[in-house]
């Protein structure tokens, strides 16, 4: 079969891809917010979506579940990329990855080299290594939601955690005190897909670039 299934997650990656994939000539038959379905048809009967949660994307894509998806730095980051070939970034969903602690927390001086520092997260890696490179020792939490909430009740000194327009920090009495990195969205591919497939996933490689291009 040289059918191909793409791997996206909901709300703005998919808000966001959809004008690429109808520069591509591809158009979801259902829409995956109104839509209870997992696996959406397109236009194209070699081309279906499927619908995963964002941090899944990788792991479908990379075991061959999907032949190609579309994925944040940020989840790259953490899931580490093996067995993935990131041929473009995108520039869709762009968002900055920060800590951010309450106002009125001293964050300069609670960084000192060599400090203890309780940070809640869902990027325990991206985490980490930030805090590594400063010389910070740091309690990790894992949460999976409503991050600003940790400071507030006393679970964490920081947070670790995507900021789009900063709002939700601001109505949460939270401010961002460090940037760690710029977040996009990348196309990644299944590296035995490619090979297997080149003749429909190249075509529409090209198309995204070309796209790109013309922004």
């Amino acid at each position: 079969m040289n059918g191909i299934t793409i791997a996206l997650s909901k709300g703005r990656i998919f808000e966001e891809t959809t004008p690429l994939l109808a520069a591509a000539g591809i158009v979801p038959l259902e829409d995956p917010e109104s839509s209870r379905k997992l696996i959406l048809d397109t236009n194209r009967p070699d081309v279906r979506l499927i619908i995963v949660r964002a941090s899944d994307v990788p792991t479908y894509v990379q075991h061959g579940a999907a032949d190609m998806g579309i994925a944040g730095k940020d989840v790259l980051y953490e899931h580490g990329g093996d067995g993935l070939y990131q041929p473009l970034d995108l520039q869709i969903a762009k968002c900055r990855m920060m800590v951010a602690v309450r106002e009125g927390f001293d964050y300069e001086r609670s960084v000192h080299q060599g400090a203890r520092l309780r940070v809640a997260t869902k990027y325990v890696k991206t985490a980490r290594e930030h805090f590594a490179r400063k010389g910070v020792h740091v309690d990790l939490i894992k949460l999976y939601g409503s991050m600003e909430l940790a400071p507030l009740v006393g679970l964490a000194d920081a947070i670790v955690d995507l900021v789009s327009s900063g709002g939700t920090l601001r109505a949460n009495n939270l401010v961002a005190v460090e940037d760690i990195m710029a977040i996009s969205s990348r196309l990644v591919v299944n590296q035995a897909a490619l090979k297997l497939k080149r003749e429909t996933i190249r075509p529409l490689i090209d198309t995204f670039a070309a796209c790109l291009k013309k922004r």
